[in-house]
């Protein structure tokens, strides 16, 4: 039978989430303003954590990198490939959980802003069996904070995302997995995630089980940040 206290499905965001990928896109980014002349700060790389690769595009053009956009996104790309050729940098704890909910028959999406060919890569060396679905940055019309991406996640697997769990790292993101309805839980990585009403926080991935995915998706809010 199964089991009714378990969420119908969970909604994984990749970058700085499943894997410690947003050091190298701050880095390309870092490369190509520095190409281009223009002065490119921690700060500005932390500003674009968890945003389309568009909207990263446009910004970047903005202050003065002269390319268009799909040759700004194709850089940024091929430098966090090549860094993923040498090892995917999963974080911890990651690869445990995902091989919980698969043997418990969770099936699970990966919800990205990354395009396809970088969240191949990433299936590729996960668990055999472990995402049901896959929804890239480059097939959505509008990309997080926007809900589509997992609005449509949850469609192409035949849930209700209101019985989804969600994992999320940036504002962004987490905007994006509210606005849609799931549960969600926000990991702090990369930047601080902010308290807010019905969100569960962590401060890594590292240690989180199913039972406590049970939890969340029953209603309760885990909360590891205190404040």
């Amino acid at each position: 039978m199964p089991d009714h206290q378990l969420p119908d499905a969970v909604l994984w965001d990749l970058d700085g989430t499943l894997v410690d990928t947003e050091p190298a896109w701050i880095a390309a980014e870092s490369e190509l303003a520095r190409a281009h002349g223009v002065d490119w700060t921690t700060e500005d790389g932390e500003a674009m954590v968890g945003s389309a690769l568009p909207n990263a595009a446009a910004i970047m053009r903005g202050r003065g990198v002269h390319l268009s956009d799909d040759e700004i996104i194709g850089f940024l790309i091929d430098r966090v490939l090549v860094s993923l050729g040498e090892r995917v940098p999963w974080q911890p704890g990651a690869l445990e959980l995902l091989t919980e909910l698969r043997d418990a028959a969770v099936p699970c999406a990966l919800v990205t802003m990354s395009y396809r060919d970088m969240a191949d890569r990433i299936v590729a060396g996960a668990p055999d069996g472990v995402f049901h679905v896959v929804v890239a940055g480059d097939e959505v019309t509008q990309g997080k904070p926007h809900p589509e991406p997992y609005l449509r996640a949850a469609e192409m697997l035949g849930v209700d995302v209101r019985r989804c769990v969600a994992f999320e790292d940036s504002p962004t993101g987490l905007a994006a997995a509210e606005a849609a309805g799931a549960r969600v839980i926000g990991i702090q990585s990369q930047l601080p995630v902010a308290s807010r009403p019905g969100r569960s926080r962590l401060a890594a991935l590292d240690g989180f089980t199913l039972a406590d995915v049970r939890r969340v998706a029953a209603g309760e809010v885990i909360d590891q940040l205190g404040g």
